[in-house]
């Protein structure tokens, strides 16, 4: 039995392209969609379409993850469960990785005599993410390598579900949605993403899709969703090509940074008139000046809603991409600080 990806018992999250709804297109890391379903075995329709490294995506039935390599190009079938027992069970087909690569979801495949059940409706908190490969999982799984350099690796450790983000959302009971791209910098030109014509997250922000090399580039409706917490984790990547903030804190390029990120802070906070804002960068090496940068705008913003959070080994934590028991404890932090912050952040826009 063929399970169209427009079932209405299917559920997504995530920023996910639905403009042609019988053939969706996950982008984003911690994008997903997930089905609860009778019989004994499940398998997924996906098509994938990729940029860089090799890509992976990740599933998890009855509480027990898995991946599946991906080829390339064109469509293939996944075996995500088999022999399973009777009774319902529950699965969720997600994105691993960032937009090093986009997959067309087709649908899933059960046994001809199951039954596609409802799920139980999505946290009603929701958090949203701004941020590179961290925010977006990278590397996570390498836990032999914890607060060490990367290992030789081709994609196979990068796992959203063990992303600071997502293990944040998980905590405090949220829907999540991780505009997180590796690389990625602030400005264009800078960074790491999309070279050698490098691309910021000033220009991926508001896009559903947005490189060029993988289809034309999409707007993305903010309307669709409308979080009560953003987090804004940008700031690490922009010292490549050149570490500008560090030799120079007042430097014109320094000055030009800074009134960047204030007037992207802001279009946030245009779009978002309610949320809270949260400004951070991570515990991946870095130099101190970037977060300096970044309380001198919180200062200057001088809104109550604008704060700037520090992680405990904060710019000092690794010199490599966060592991799983890394991000645990960053999302511990990051968790208890929102917690922190009262009930009232959680209520929606009308109330």
């Amino acid at each position: 039995m063929l399970v169209y990806p427009d079932d209405k018992n299917l559920q997504y999250s995530g920023r996910i392209d639905f403009d042609d709804a019988k053939h969706p297109k996950l982008v984003y890391p911690c994008s997903y969609v997930k089905i609860k379903f009778t019989g004994s075995s499940l398998k997924a329709v996906v098509e994938n379409k990729r940029s860089c490294w090799d890509n992976y995506m990740g599933y998890i039935v009855d509480g027990r993850q898995g991946k599946k390599f991906l080829p390339p190009s064109g469509k293939i079938t996944l075996e995500l469960a088999n022999g399973l027992g009777g009774g319902e069970h529950t699965a969720m087909l997600f994105k691993r990785m960032d937009s090093c690569h986009v997959v067309t979801f087709h649908g899933f495949m059960a046994d001809d005599c199951a039954k596609v059940c409802a799920l139980p409706p999505k946290p009603e908190r929701k958090i949203e993410v701004y941020g590179d490969s961290v925010s977006a999982g990278e590397v996570s799984e390498a836990v032999d390598y914890a607060g060490l350099p990367d290992p030789e690796n081709n994609g196979e450790f990068s796992n959203s579900f063990y992303s600071y983000a997502w293990m944040t959302a998980r905590k405090l009971n949220a829907q999540i949605h991780d505009v997180a791209q590796g690389g990625v910098a602030l400005l264009d030109g800078t960074g790491w993403f999309a070279a050698p014509d490098y691309i910021g997250m000033e220009n991926v922000y508001d896009k559903i899709e947005y490189f060029p090399e993988l289809g034309p580039v999409k707007q993305w409706d903010f309307n669709l969703y409308r979080p009560h917490v953003v987090i804004i984790a940008i700031g690490q990547n922009d010292n490549h090509p050149e570490d500008y903030m560090k030799e120079d804190y007042n430097c014109e390029k320094a000055v030009k940074w800074r009134a960047h990120y204030k007037v992207f802070v802001r279009k946030i906070r245009s779009i978002y008139p309610k949320a809270v804002i949260i400004l951070s960068t991570t515990i991946l090496e870095h130099d101190r000046s970037w977060d300096d940068s970044i309380e001198q705008v919180t200062r200057e913003l001088n809104d109550k809603k604008v704060c700037h959070f520090m992680y405990t080994a904060n710019g000092c934590g690794t010199k490599g991409h966060i592991r799983i028991p890394e991000a645990d404890k960053m999302s511990d932090e990051l968790a208890g600080f929102i917690g922190s912050l009262g009930e009232d952040i959680w209520h929606d826009e009308k109330g």
